[in-house]
């Protein structure tokens, strides 16, 4: 059996002076005092001996278990207790100096969890998110007060169940972010999905987050509907305006009696207007009628260099330079993403031209794996960005104002994206951001 630490101590201190108590006795017996004074100063001897063993072992055990009280209380969260003598001129002293210094450390960071733990608490009942939290078993271990109006339960209600019952089961896997639609028993409308993991006690849980997105998108919907009935009634009005006004003054002109020596020839140009202006009018429709049917890709696999060299010989009013990036081939529809290309080095064709500079493509791949394509031009750059993307919104004479808002259609209809932004350098880039297969 292992002796204990303060038995081993005073094992020590017992050890320690016993040659000189047993030579002391010795001297004392053998040599010529009275039995009395031998017993007496027997008697001190052993006394004096015990006691200081006794004050040794209280010594070292006494600090040691304040010590053990103060390691008990910090590990079970109670952090006022603190040691006396705490000295740094002493070795002791300095354990308690650590000790109660340890003490204070851990009551500010309890201080600090707690009122983060709290502010936590506040914004996930506060926020217009659903937040909920699975473990690895699926099921339900954290709910906001907005999950539970989402769901219709409490939160003692929903806690323990699996996310099979709760109707989530689906929102546990596939890609996110994503748009679903689906009805809960609180409420009904279209979601924006996020996920994420995150670890607890060493086991993996889920967390996903639920976002509300009816009522923006309903805002957003009533804007482009209202910017397209401003293009519309812009366009449908420089068309039929003339019209009209042509066709009371040509009618004015039949009416006339006599009619005049040219009634003629202004009949004719007066049709012929409104034969242009109808032309106008249906190309107008037509273009309309494009943007709002782009069918759906037909993705096959395409390689980035045989794509952008076939576009770049079909553009003849400046010259177009290829800056080679690595061999990737990506998934996609290839008529589609010719059309969009052709649209974009054509704008950076109509905006290099005037100073007869180079258009240049190039591209690369990032840390997400994703291609990345751009395409410079070296012209005089973006006047009006807010406005690059507005349907029919066009600064060139002949422009129909459908070609950047096509182009984003095309990437975004292969799960990507389409940025256009001013070169420090003067000039424009078109960045296309695409998957690869």
């Amino acid at each position: 059996m292992r002796m204990k630490h303060e038995n081993r101590v005073l094992l020590l201190a017992t050890i320690g002076p016993a040659p000189a108590v047993l030579a002391a006795l010795v001297l004392l017996w053998t040599g010529e005092f009275s039995v009395r004074t031998q017993l007496t100063l027997t008697l001190m001897i052993g006394l004096f001996w015990w006691g200081s063993l006794v004050a040794l072992h209280q010594r070292v055990v006494f600090p040691l278990r304040t010590l053990s009280n103060m390691l008990a209380a910090l590990r079970e969260g109670d952090f006022s207790l603190r040691a006396r003598g705490a000295r740094p001129d002493d070795a002791l002293g300095e354990v308690n100096i650590e000790v109660n210094a340890l003490g204070t450390v851990l009551r500010e960071q309890r201080l600090g969890a707690v009122e983060a733990a709290a502010l936590l608490r506040r914004v996930m009942s506060e926020i217009d998110v659903a937040v909920l939290a699975f473990d690895h078993h699926h099921k339900l271990r954290l709910v906001n007060q907005r999950a539970e109006r989402l769901l219709g339960r409490s939160v003692d209600d929903l806690v323990g169940s699996d996310a099979q019952h709760l109707g989530l089961a689906a929102c546990l896997d596939g890609e996110v972010p994503r748009l679903v639609e689906a009805p809960f028993p609180g409420t009904t409308g279209r979601w924006e999905l996020r996920r994420g993991t995150f670890l607890e006690r060493g086991l993996q849980q889920h967390l996903l987050v639920l976002s509300d997105l009816t009522r923006t998108l309903r805002e957003e919907e009533r804007q482009a509907w209202q910017r397209l009935v401003h293009v519309l009634r812009h366009e449908v009005n420089n068309s039929l305006a003339p019209i009209h006004s042509l066709a009371g003054s040509l009618a004015g002109l039949m009416a006339r009696r006599p009619r005049p020596g040219d009634w003629e020839e202004d009949l004719r140009e007066g049709l012929g207007v409104v034969a242009q202006r109808s032309e106008s009018l249906n190309r107008f429709m037509a273009a309309y009628a494009r943007l709002t049917r782009l069918p759906k890709p037909k993705p096959r696999p395409l390689r980035v260099e045989e794509w952008v060299r076939r576009v770049a010989a079909l553009e003849v009013r400046a010259p177009v330079r290829v800056d080679a990036g690595p061999d990737v081939v990506i998934g996609a529809d290839a008529d589609q993403l010719d059309q969009l290309l052709i649209n974009i080095v054509g704008n950076a064709a109509d905006a290099t031209t005037p100073g007869g500079g180079t258009v240049t493509i190039g591209w690369t791949t990032d840390a997400r794996e994703r291609l990345e394509l751009w395409v410079d031009d070296e012209g005089p750059g973006i006047s009006n960005p807010a406005n690059l993307f507005v349907p029919f919104y066009t600064t060139k004479p002949n422009g129909s104002g459908i070609g950047l808002v096509l182009s984003r259609q095309i990437a975004e209809a292969h799960g990507g994206s389409l940025e256009l932004e001013n070169r420090s350098g003067g000039g424009c880039r078109a960045l296309l951001r695409l998957p690869v297969a």
